[in-house]
C-alpha cells in the first residue's frame, strides 16, 4: 500500500488514487490547474466584452420571442446567481428546475424567494418518486461510486428537451471552473454515458421509466439542427463564492446550506456520508483544492475546514441517515450491507454502447453510416 501523501500547496491527498507529486511535493491537479485551468481565465476587461457581446447576441437572438433563453434553476449558489445576472440585465429567461424528490426545505424557499423577487416564469419537471427511487436504490445496489448519475443526467437530458419545447436560442449555466475543475481521480463518472445507466438499471432496476428524462439521439440531433447555444455565463463574471453568497442574500434573501451542493438532502448525504463511509476520500478536498488555487482562501483555512465534521453532531449525522435510508426504501440492514459490498468500478457495466429502443439503434447506425460515406467522399 502506498505512503498516505497530501499535497504541500493544496489539500489533495492519496485518496485520489492516481495522484501523483513533484519533486516539491506539489500534486497533479495543481499543476493540472496551473497548465489548463489558469489560462482559460480572463482578466476584467475580457470578461466586461465578452458579458456585453454575449447579452447583446441572446437579446438580439430572441427578439419576437417568448423567451430569450433558458435557465436551469437547483437552488444551489451558482445557478441562483445566473437567474440574478438574468434579472440584472434585462433578459427574458424561463426558468426550470429538476424535482427529483429531494430538495431541502430551505431550497424549496430559497427558488420561491428568487422567482418572486425575478418574476419569471416558471417550470417545475417534477420525475415520478417511486420510478426515481427504483434508479437510485439500483445505483447502490451496484456498489459504483457515482450515485449522482441519475440526477445529473436527469437535467442534462431535460434542458435541451425544454430548450426545444420553449424554443429559446440559448440555455444559460454557471460553472465557475476557478472553483470546481479539480475532480479526485474515480471519485465521479461521465454523467451522460446512458448505455452504463441503463445497464446498471438493467441488473438491478425494474420500474418502467417514464417520466425520467431521455435525450434520445433524434433529439440530439434536434437540438443541434436548431443552433440552440449553451454558454456559462459565470465565465464572464463573480467567481468568489463569498461576494456572490452575501449578494443573493441581499437581493432575495437568499440563504446559504452550509455545505457545497446542500440544496439537495440526497447530494449533501451523498458527498457527507456516503462517500467517506464508503470509498474513503472527502469531496470537500476537490472543492477546497480549487479555492485555494484561485485565491479565494489559504491552504490552512482550508484544512480548519477539514478537520469540522460536516455534520454538527453525531445526533445530526444519524437523522439524515435514518431520513435518507427510510426515503430510499432500505431498512438499517439492507443499507449496511451496501456499505459492506465491494466497491465497483462503472467500467465493470457497459460503457459508451448503442442505448435506446430499436429505433434509435437504427438511427444511431444510419448517421455513423453517412458520417463514413461522407468521409470517404471527402477524400
Amino acid at each position: 500500500m502506498n505512503q498516505y501523501q497530501i499535497c504541500s500547496r493544496c489539500v489533495m491527498d492519496t485518496t485520489s488514487v492516481g495522484i501523483q507529486f513533484d519533486s516539491s511535493g506539489v500534486c497533479s491537479h495543481c499543476q493540472r490547474f496551473d497548465s489548463y485551468v489558469r489560462p482559460q481565465l480572463l482578466n476584467s476587461q475580457q470578461k466586461t466584452e465578452g458579458l456585453k457581446a454575449l447579452l447583446d447576441d441572446v437579446k438580439l437572438a430572441g427578439k419576437g420571442l417568448k423567451y430569450d433563453c433558458l435557465i436551469g434553476l437547483s437552488g444551489g449558489v451558482d445557478s441562483s446567481y445566473v437567474v440574478y445576472l438574468a434579472k440584472k440585465h434585462g433578459l427574458r429567461p424561463i426558468i426550470v428546475h429538476f424535482d427529483n424528490g429531494w430538495d431541502s426545505e430551505l431550497a424549496v424557499r430559497n427558488i420561491e424567494s428568487i422567482i418572486k423577487n425575478t418574476g419569471f416564469d416558471y417550470y417545475n419537471y417534477i420525475v415520478d418518486w417511486e420510478e426515481f427511487r427504483d434508479i437510485q436504490r439500483a445505483y447502490f445496489k451496484a456498489s459504483v461510486v457515482d450515485v449522482e448519475v441519475p440526477t445529473d443526467m436527469g437535467i442534462q437530458s431535460l434542458i435541451p428537451r425544454l430548450a426545444i419545447k420553449f424554443n429559446v436560442p440559448f440555455v444559460l449555466f454557471g460553472e465557475n471552473i476557478e472553483t470546481e475543475s479539480t475532480m479526485g481521480y474515480g471519485w465521479n463518472f461521465d454523467k451522460m454515458d446512458r448505455s452504463n445507466f441503463e445497464d446498471i438499471y438493467k441488473k438491478y432496476g425494474g420500474r418502467p421509466l417514464k417520466t425520467f428524462p431521455y435525450l434520445s439521439p433524434l433529439l440530439r440531433l434536434r437540438f443541434k439542427f436548431k443552433k440552440i447555444k449553451l454558454v456559462n455565463i459565470l465565465a464572464f463574471d463573480e467567481c468568489n463564492y463569498f461576494k456572490i453568497k452575501e449578494l443573493l442574500n441581499r437581493e432575495f434573501g437568499w440563504r446559504d446550506y452550509g455545505v457545497k451542493h446542500g440544496e439537495s438532502v440526497f447530494t449533501k448525504f451523498y458527498q457527507s456520508y456516503y462517500l467517506l463511509k464508503k470509498f474513503g476520500f472527502d469531496k470537500r478536498r476537490a472543492h477546497l483544492c480549487d479555492q485555494i488555487n484561485s485565491g479565494h482562501i489559504q491552504r490552512q483555512q482550508a484544512l480548519a475546514v477539514l478537520d469540522k465534521p460536516v455534520y454538527l453532531s453525531l445526533e445530526d449525522e444519524k437523522n439524515e441517515l435514518e431520513y435518507v435510508i427510510n426515503k430510499l426504501g432500505f431498512s438499517e440492514k439492507e443499507f449496511s450491507e451496501i456499505l459492506n459490498l465491494p466497491c465497483r468500478t462503472h467500467s465493470e457495466f457497459k460503457i459508451g454502447k448503442m442505448y435506446g429502443s430499436f429505433i434509435d439503434k437504427v438511427f444511431l447506425i444510419l448517421i455513423g453510416a453517412i458520417k463514413k460515406l461522407r468521409g470517404y467522399f471527402v477524400k
